[in-house]
């Protein structure tokens, strides 16, 4: 038997390996918690609707998983993992990289937005402050005029 096959079977071993059910259970209560929390932090507000889609399949697919391992199994072999947890945390990794690089998108497009409002809000006073005294426009702009009465 070669290094290459042993090493297979070794990876096969790691990955037909049975999960204890107090494991698959913690899984299942956590991923139901996980989808009660996102609707408890919606219903308060807390959360924004538009990002509860994404946390909602999250907590279902965790759940789905957390019901049938060996769909992790499968995904895990396609992968070339050699255990579960390992292809539990690239996935959680990937879902972080995710999450982050669209917050980056989002953190700079409201950096432009605010931009954009400053200086909007700039002209705006410039423009009122000449609508409320106009004399004081061409006195401020000439110099020394505008001390004396």
């Amino acid at each position: 038997m070669t290094e290459m096959e042993r090493l297979e079977d070794l990876r096969e071993l790691f990955l037909s390996a049975p999960e204890s059910a107090v494991a698959q259970t913690l899984a299942i209560v956590l991923s139901l918690g996980l989808v009660g929390l996102v609707l408890w932090l919606v219903r308060r507000r807390t959360l924004r609707a538009e990002y509860t889609p994404i946390w909602v399949a999250v907590a279902l697919g965790l759940f789905v998983v957390s019901m049938d391992l060996d769909l992790l199994r499968l995904f895990a072999r396609a992968l070339g993992a050699w255990t579960i947890a390992s292809t539990l945390f690239f996935l959680g990794e990937f879902f972080l990289l995710a999450i982050c690089l669209n917050y980056a998108v989002r953190l700079s497009q409201m950096g432009v937005q605010i931009r954009t409002m400053a200086q909007e809000i700039a002209l705006l006073n410039a423009r009122l402050d000449a609508t409320r005294d106009p004399g004081m426009q061409s006195a401020s702009g000439s110099g020394s005029e505008g001390a004396s009465p």
